[in-house]
């Protein structure tokens, strides 16, 4: 298997059962998304012959039609292994709200980091039921260590709202739910 790193994503080409005398042309671009950066994909290339892939995967076929696939698979580093890249952009005196956030290990939280890392001011939407909790572990430090961006500094929350998306206005929030203790100290909490 031949691997290579573009930035923090790693693309590993695997090939199964491809005899010697089988021939492929050799392609110096490989697409894998609607984007492509000829200095990055020259680089790629030239690290090791790759052959084009439909979307992450193509068949061939030799003279005595046998095929034979070749698949690309895309995967990310380790996040213990190497930081967080940040985004190539200066958000700098902007808000970011990311709706979401109940814990450190969802996506929701890895998207305020990386804005965070770029500078912007994080505003949290969490669930109504998980909010006390979240906001407690927050208070308790229990995520300081996640909360650390690149540069060494930790990621501050300006503020944590409360939210359930699924209603529109207060007016269609079941009474059963209203009245539920884990809702009783939030207010304002729908879209």
């Amino acid at each position: 298997m031949a691997t290579t790193s573009i930035s923090s994503l790693q693309v590993a080409m695997s090939r199964s059962c491809i005899p010697s005398s089988q021939k492929f042309a050799n392609v110096s671009n490989v697409v894998l998304g609607a984007k492509s950066k000829a200095g990055s994909w020259n680089k790629l290339a030239s690290a090791c012959h790759v052959a084009s892939v439909q979307p992450f995967q193509r068949s061939f076929t030799s003279s005595s039609v046998k095929s034979v696939k070749i698949a690309a698979k895309a995967m990310s580093e380790s996040s213990e292994t190497s930081p967080i890249s940040g985004l190539p952009i200066n958000l700098k005196g902007k808000r970011a709200f990311i709706a979401g956030v109940a814990d450190d290990n969802g996506y929701g939280w890895a998207i305020a980091k990386s804005l965070a890392a770029a500078g912007a001011e994080i505003l949290l939407g969490t669930w109504v039921p998980a909010l006390n909790i979240f906001e407690s572990s927050l208070r308790r430090g229990k995520f300081d260590e996640s909360r650390v961006l690149p540069d060494g500094s930790l990621m501050d929350i300006t503020k944590v709202y409360p939210l359930d998306a699924v209603f529109d206005n207060l007016e269609d929030v079941p009474e059963d739910i209203k009245t539920n203790k884990r809702y009783a100290g939030s207010s304002k909490w729908t879209v």
